[in-house]
């Protein structure tokens, strides 16, 4: 391991958001380590980041999973480099009727957006609180501030994550550990929504979707701002978003 090898790890490292975050930090010099529990899907943002003259690595890893993520932590930590980054960006917004829920899927969505944030950031934090030093980065939503109607279990999920970043941000703030959490409020550019809601996609040309490396810079400028006027949350919405 290098010791001038400054590492920024993308949990949920998705072809947008996620993505889009690696990409950014990457340019700045960082070595991108990305996850998704498929690494065949992260190849090709393994290679863009490399043919732009970056570093990256992808891992197969399941957040949910407590051995999983010793194990992806112990292996950035111990053969590419110190973790100075950290960002967990697992969306699973999933909407159903509270009156067809099942119980699974709804602990399903809880374990994916909020139980993998826990098992990632007590993991990252522990390292950077040795170090005495670093930044971690939670994706929420408008969901992690009020729930809306049919979307109880991603609504749950994403109040328990903004808890826990607050909870961390008090305890490791005076350990020069910066935690934020960052609320995306409206549709992004992806396929996704171009697919499923082409008259909300047609709003791109007039800004009013979110751009990805938009939302990336916000995530780099966190990172770099200095701890005498650090943020804790941040809301990013385009200009003809209601709320």
């Amino acid at each position: 391991m290098h010791n001038n090898n400054r590492v920024a790890l993308v949990i949920g490292a998705g072809d947008s958001t996620g993505g889009a975050i690696a990409r950014r930090f990457a340019r700045e010099g960082y070595i991108a380590c990305v996850t998704r529990r498929s690494a065949d899907k992260l190849q090709p943002l393994v290679d863009g980041i490399i043919a732009d003259g970056g570093r990256a690595h992808g891992f197969a890893s399941d957040a949910r999973k407590e051995e999983d993520v010793a194990q992806l932590i112990e292996t950035i930590e111990r053969d590419i480099g110190p973790i100075e980054a950290f960002v967990f960006n697992i969306g699973a917004n999933v909407p159903c009727s509270i009156l067809e829920e099942t119980p699974r899927k709804y602990f399903k969505i809880w374990e994916m957006a909020c139980f993998a944030g826990f098992l990632t950031g007590q993991a990252v934090a522990k390292r950077m609180a040795a170090r005495g030093r670093g930044t971690i980065l939670f994706t929420g939503a408008t969901a992690g501030l009020r729930g809306s109607a049919g979307f109880a279990a991603f609504a749950g999920a994403k109040h328990g994550i903004r808890a826990l970043a607050q909870s961390m941000a008090r305890e490791l703030g005076p350990l020069n550990i910066h935690v934020a959490h960052v609320v995306v409020d409206g549709a992004i550019d992806t396929d996704f929504i171009r697919d499923s809601f082409p008259e909300r996609y047609a709003l791109k040309d007039q800004d009013g979707i979110l751009n990805p490396e938009h939302i990336a810079d916000n995530y780099w400028h966190l990172h770099r701002q200095p701890r005498d006027a650090w943020t804790f949350e941040l809301d990013l919405r385009p200009w003809t978003e209601r709320w």
